[in-house]
């Protein structure tokens, strides 16, 4: 089965996980819950008056220091990052996760508990299929500042590669791959969430990790401890005795691979990539990743798709018959040449229609508008998509010869490019709500040379001949 042709998914029944925020030390119970079709992924804070909901958007993305950190008016949920990967790699689309707190527990440090309870309660298939976006071109963001870089390129598969180079002995420079998202469970899930030892030291003196402890973050010891800062870390984590391991890791901690840092880096990707909100079909590599970085790539790959998705053409084969040709068109709309639009239908259901115009320098508008420079006035392209409509109405009524349609309202019309002699237009209407005593209310495109010419919304009235 192509990407593209997967259905939707959502868990099978809710569960519960309980733990503390890593920066806030708060306690928190967090539930999974099912999500209906098209609801994507939201955080609901249940701790605060009405419940809101903030969705998992880059729009709301608002600080990236110490994780992926999300405000809508005031609701905020922090370190979102580590939920989001689980939730993108056990390929479940539709979630809600309830909150009494800001944080979500910060577990181990990884994705891992979240993968396992997401495989407790199951997931179940929907019936609509799987948004998914597939790269065509190389789209790109680039730090200037810190040099971070991430690229995405056409792939048949979701493919992420990280390199990463911290610069320091204790690291090194990682690479890490995931070739299937399938593999996230194995490969990738259990990567913890690490620090160097300055880094550590900032952040302990401002208060800013409550609730770390040695069993979710690795600490790599990138400088000489004073016995002054071994004092200090074994009463923050709670310990008699601290150690440096041969391997400059901090305490006890076993790594679970030597590039775990590079999987974690990964990790982080794949959730704030989540942020886009929509599937991705392509191969990101990030160099140097980090919080900053790919939110703003999050960012800027959710306009071009928004942007793509809105300017999308429709391909229809207009070689082949026509659902109704221009003497079928009169047989059931009132308007007659040289003011009918439309030349034919190509499809038609109770919420949509498609039409044609092959626009031709006899057009008798042509003769004024303008003489050396034919332009399509945009009131007739306006005019021309309301006649497609008006077939959609008509469709409504058993006899629409005894009809007429008459234009109620016109809203956020726009024009894009100039309509000229030669151009095939092809109309797509469909309905915004569903038709009420003969009222139609529809968005329209006109499109032409593979390119968006024209869109508005229409509303319009059938009325009975006197």
């Amino acid at each position: 089965m192509k990407v593209t042709d997967q259905k939707q998914r959502t868990i099978a029944k809710e569960i519960i996980l309980k733990g503390v925020g890593l920066h806030t030390g708060e306690n928190v119970t967090m539930k999974f819950l099912p999500a209906p079709e098209n609801h994507g992924y939201a955080f609901k804070r249940v701790d605060l008056e009405g419940e809101p909901i903030i969705e998992a958007d880059a729009k709301y993305v608002v600080n990236t220091q110490r994780g992926t950190n999300l405000d809508k008016n005031g609701v905020k949920i922090q370190t979102s990052e580590h939920v989001l990967a689980a939730l993108v790699g056990m390929e479940i689309d539709n979630v809600l996760i309830e909150l009494d707190a800001p944080e979500p527990p910060i577990m181990d440090g990884s994705s891992k508990y979240f993968v396992e309870a997401l495989e407790i309660v199951g997931a179940v298939e929907q019936e609509a299929v799987r948004d998914v976006y597939v790269i065509k071109d190389i789209i790109s963001f680039k730090d200037e500042e810190t040099g971070s870089e991430i690229t995405i390129i056409p792939s048949d598969s979701y493919q992420i590669t990280t390199m990463v180079d911290f610069g320091t002995k204790v690291l090194g420079t990682q690479n890490a791959t995931l070739e299937r998202i399938s593999d996230f469970k194995n490969e990738i899930s259990d990567a913890r969430t690490f620090s160097f030892l300055h880094e550590l030291e900032t952040l302990l003196e401002n208060g800013l990790i409550k609730g770390g402890d040695l069993n979710n973050a690795i600490v790599y010891v990138d400088k000489e401890i004073s016995e002054d800062t071994m004092r200090k870390l074994e009463k923050a984590f709670n310990k008699e005795k601290l150690s440096v391991k041969p391997n400059g890791i901090l305490d006890n901690l076993t790594l679970h691979q030597p590039n775990e840092a590079a999987r974690h880096k990964l990790l982080d990707v794949i959730g704030d990539l989540a942020l886009a909100g929509t599937r991705i079909q392509g191969k990101v590599i990030a160099n140097k990743p980090g919080h900053f970085v790919n939110t703003q790539f999050a960012k800027k790959l959710a306009q071009i798709i928004k942007a793509e998705r809105r300017n999308k053409v429709p391909q229809y084969d207009l070689n082949l018959p026509p659902l109704m040709d221009a003497v079928e068109i009169m047989r059931r709309l009132p308007h007659r040449p040289p003011f009918l639009l439309i030349d034919t239908i190509l499809e038609l259901s109770d919420t949509h229609v498609v039409g044609t115009k092959n626009v031709t320098m006899n057009e008798p508008f042509f003769v004024g508008h303008f003489p050396g420079a034919p332009v399509m006035p945009g009131v007739l392209q306006v005019e021309a998509m309301a006649q497609t409509g008006g077939i959609l109405v008509l469709n409504t009524v058993p006899d629409p010869e005894n009809y007429l349609t008459f234009f109620m309202k016109m809203d956020n019309v726009k024009f894009k490019q100039k309509v000229l002699p030669g151009d095939t237009l092809i109309f797509h209407c469909s309905l915004i709500t569903p038709i009420r005593r003969g009222i139609c209310h529809m968005q329209a495109y006109a499109y032409a040379n593979n390119k968006l010419v024209c869109e508005a919304e229409l509303m319009a009235q059938i009325a009975k001949k006197n």
